[in-house]
């Protein structure tokens, strides 16, 4: 009976099995850096601390749901560009969006604003769907064992959820990190745009890493109401000199 589930399952352990599931898991933390950034603005929308952890926390149990049906189907969803298309057209949404919105008081665009927790939570899920679209396809290109890419994908979403969780954070620090995660988000957008289009136009993984890379540094290089060192300097006071009666 065991023999037969674990024949089910294709659970084929190998020597190798530990350093690919490494490799997966690398790629989702590489990967994942931008898709942090936007779920953290995504959540800010709520502008309460304590729904934005909810929005998050239910959000993402949404979206492991999403990626692991992904991952089980993604033979069949690789037979089809209308996904990709689908993925891109969302995620290029989201950019244009958040680019053509108001500016708010610190001459800066910010995402979506949210009335409640039930209008961000599917934001949330099918933002980070539209990602799994690129990353999953990447995962199963490096290992074609499910339970390995099954195992990546759920240390991928935990990984997820801490980055979100300090990005929420350092949005309020620097001042161009929530456009950074943006113009990130627009890279992914146009891969899977490029692949619908023309699969040889897509660039290598290591040059989208090298970019995202690139746009974060840019991002995280002016924190929010940093004064120039000679205005944090106190000037001294000038003496009184005391008139002799």
């Amino acid at each position: 009976m065991l023999d037969r589930i674990f024949d089910y399952l294709h659970f084929h352990f190998s020597v190798e099995a530990p350093i690919v599931l490494l490799i997966l898991i690398f790629l989702e933390a590489v990967l994942s850096a931008d898709n942090a950034i936007a779920l953290a603005a995504i959540a800010q929308g709520l502008e309460d601390k304590e729904l934005e952890r909810k929005a998050l926390n239910f959000g993402l149990v949404v979206a492991y749901v999403l990626r692991i049906t992904l991952i089980l189907t993604a033979t069949w969803v690789q037979q089809f560009w209308q996904f990709e298309l689908l993925g891109a057209a969302y995620l290029l949404w989201l950019v244009f969006q958040h680019f053509t919105s108001e500016e708010g008081k610190d001459d800066h665009h910010h995402g979506p604003r949210f009335n409640s927790l039930l209008q961000a939570i599917p934001v949330i899920a099918f933002t980070d769907l539209a990602f799994s679209l690129d990353s999953v396809t990447t995962a199963i290109a490096v290992s074609q064992e499910k339970w390995l890419v099954l195992t990546g994908a759920t240390i991928g979403i935990i990984t997820l959820r801490f980055m979100a969780g300090l990005f929420i954070r350092w949005l309020d620090e620097y001042e161009n990190l929530e456009d950074a995660g943006y113009i990130t988000v627009a890279f992914v957008g146009l891969r899977l745009l490029l692949k619908v289009v023309n699969d040889n136009l897509v660039p290598p993984e290591w040059v989208m890493i090298t970019a995202i890379f690139l746009i974060l540094g840019w991002g995280f290089s002016k924190r929010v109401g940093i004064e120039s060192p000679q205005a944090e300097i106190p000037q001294p006071e000038p003496e009184k000199t005391e008139v002799p009666k």
